[in-house]
């Protein structure tokens, strides 16, 4: 079936990984917010996390791949152009309106929409639904009046979060997570750091596609996104990086993908893993430049829910890079830091920062600096991190950089 597989070094499907995320390579002239949407055609979506120790997650990842980047422009693409809109991707993320087809393609039929991976979250979908349709049409009915945030809900009644993440904070709550699944309300702004929920018939712009895809056909295109935005992926890696767990019939995608040509297999040596590896067709060149040693590199301050960092397991696999979600544990465990800025060098890791925003005093301060084991020690990499540090105060509004940590000796004296 298809065409013969390929075989590339690990090095080029590192590099090939670092490009498509927009990592590496001439930085885009133009237009920040066209270049925003043109990025986010290549990656397909960034993850949503609101931590704001420096600043969010989502912001910082485009930051790394915007030339000139003002969290305004996103605002700006979000709410008044609307053309972004936030979704479920890769967990809760920014995505791109035009894409609105392939989302709706998934709301239509969720609960049902998730594979094996989203099987006990469905139930508890399904369950809540059919025990609380009365209160479906009331949330509803509020929102004919326009655009509301939780406490406006005529039903809401704050109660303790519970463990599943699902059922947090009210009914109301629950019902309005649900709902977005379904597609029948979207996240239409963000006043006072609280959601402001609204009907698709308020939100959605008029020139929207509204087209209505088969199930097939929807997972045609994800797939597709997916492969793109990683370069070369397993259908494992596929199916968790994006629309994460829910393709029902990816297998079989992939088959289609293959006779039609537009993905091939590829072998990459040096790689575990469990099953074949798809590069797809307009990557191929790529893969060979790379392989010959096209190669523009950068450094890149990398936020805890970067898409390239969105699988432990392939970050591990791919780049020998054990990336570790700080927030999540004790003080007493945490190893580099809590909100720690992973830096990229090319297509290697070579260390970590433990930032914090100091907004009374202006300063982003530096808690320690961590090298990896094999990282260049040589002052001209420790140059451009300073550089690259040192930018990222300037886009936080911060006046100076401050590192009043551990930094290691071969860096010391370019990041003092």
């Amino acid at each position: 079936m298809g065409e013969p597989t390929l075989s590339t070094s690990l090095s080029a499907a590192r590099r090939l990984a670092v490009l498509r995320q927009h990592l590496a390579g001439p930085a885009r002239e133009g237009d920040p917010q066209e270049t925003v949407l043109s990025v986010l055609r290549d990656i397909a979506f960034v993850q949503i996390d609101p931590i704001d120790v420096v600043a969010p997650s989502h912001v910082l990842a485009l930051w790394n791949r915007v030339p000139g980047f003002r969290r305004v422009d996103l605002e700006r693409l979000l709410w008044e152009e609307k053309r972004l809109f936030e979704h479920w991707a890769h967990f809760s993320s920014v995505v791109l309106m035009e894409d609105y087809p392939l989302y709706h393609a998934l709301m239509r039929r969720y609960p049902e929409s998730g594979g094996r991976s989203w099987r006990s979250q469905n139930e508890r979908a399904r369950k809540f639904l059919a025990q609380h349709e009365e209160l479906r049409r009331r949330v509803l009915r509020d929102l004919e009046s326009g655009p509301l945030v939780l406490r406006d809900f005529g039903d809401y009644v704050p109660r303790p979060r519970s463990e599943d993440g699902w059922s947090s904070g009210s009914e109301v709550r629950t019902m309005l997570q649900y709902l977005q699944l379904q597609g029948e309300v979207m996240i239409a702004g963000h006043p006072g750091h609280h959601n402001a929920w609204a009907l698709p018939s308020d939100f959605l712009p008029r020139w929207a596609d509204r087209v209505v895809l088969s199930d097939e056909e929807a997972e045609h295109r994800l797939a597709q996104k997916a492969i793109r935005a990683l370069g070369v992926a397993s259908a494992g890696e596929i199916n968790y990086h994006y629309v994460t767990g829910r393709y029902l019939h990816l297998k079989e995608v992939l088959r289609r993908l293959e006779s039609e040509s537009l993905i091939r297999r590829v072998s990459v040596t040096g790689m575990d893993g469990k099953g074949p590896r798809y590069v797809h067709q307009e990557d191929v060149a790529s893969l060979a430049a790379l392989e010959d040693g096209e190669w523009t590199p950068q450094i890149s301050l990398l936020p805890p829910f970067d898409n390239l960092l969105g699988s432990r397991e392939r970050a591990n696999r791919l780049f020998g890079f054990d990336h570790l979600h700080s927030l999540y544990l004790p003080k007493a465990q945490r190893k580099f830091g809590y909100y720690v800025l992973s830096i990229l060098w090319g297509d290697r890791f070579i260390g970590r920062l433990d930032p914090r925003l100091d907004r009374a005093e202006g300063k982003l301060v530096v808690q320690s600096v961590h090298l990896e084991p094999g990282a260049p020690g040589d002052r001209e990499v420790a140059r451009m991190i300073g550089e690259k540090v040192a930018a990222l105060a300037r886009f936080l509004g911060a006046d100076e950089v401050e590192y009043t940590g551990p930094v290691p000796a071969p860096w010391r004296s370019a990041l003092r």
